[in-house]
């Protein structure tokens, strides 16, 4: 399935470099297809299904501290996808049914940090913010897996 996700900016990472005003991510099955001024994106794929959010779109976040606290590991690993992470940190996913929730989420296990970013062909792993800096969209692996409207 194709689906472009346009927001008001594109960032490629969250590190200060200049956003993409009127921006899109055309999005293939788990992969990023391209990254651009929604216009041209949707040139290239003029069949694709277009999500259209408020805020700034960039690359989904690494959740690096202890897992929010919830009823059960399926509960713990979607409270993490509603901040607009996507991974976590393995010190702090202790249990085999912690594990699982975010296998079978696609949530990555990282040994430690490391930087995000958007990049073409690279794992499509978004996340949108409104101007509060709430995540109001978190798309993991591809699927949309977080929704606030």
């Amino acid at each position: 399935m194709l689906t472009i996700h346009a927001a008001d900016e594109v960032r490629y990472t969250w590190d200060g470099t200049e956003p993409v005003k009127d921006g899109a991510v055309a999005v293939v099955g788990i992969r990023i297809a391209a990254v651009g001024q929604l216009a041209e994106v949707r040139e290239e794929f003029p069949d694709a299904r277009v999500r259209s959010w408020p805020g700034t779109l960039g690359p989904a976040r690494i959740h690096e501290g202890p897992l929010p606290d919830a009823p059960s590991p399926r509960e713990r690993i979607h409270a993490v996808l509603k901040l607009g992470a996507v991974a976590v940190l393995e010190q702090y996913v202790d249990s085999p049914e912690l594990r699982a929730a975010a296998e079978r989420n696609d949530v990555v296990v990282l040994e430690r940090t490391r930087p995000t970013a958007i990049i073409p062909t690279g794992r499509a792993d978004l996340a949108v913010f409104d101007g509060t800096g709430a995540c109001i969209a978190t798309v993991c692996a591809g699927r949309l897996v977080h929704r606030r409207r």
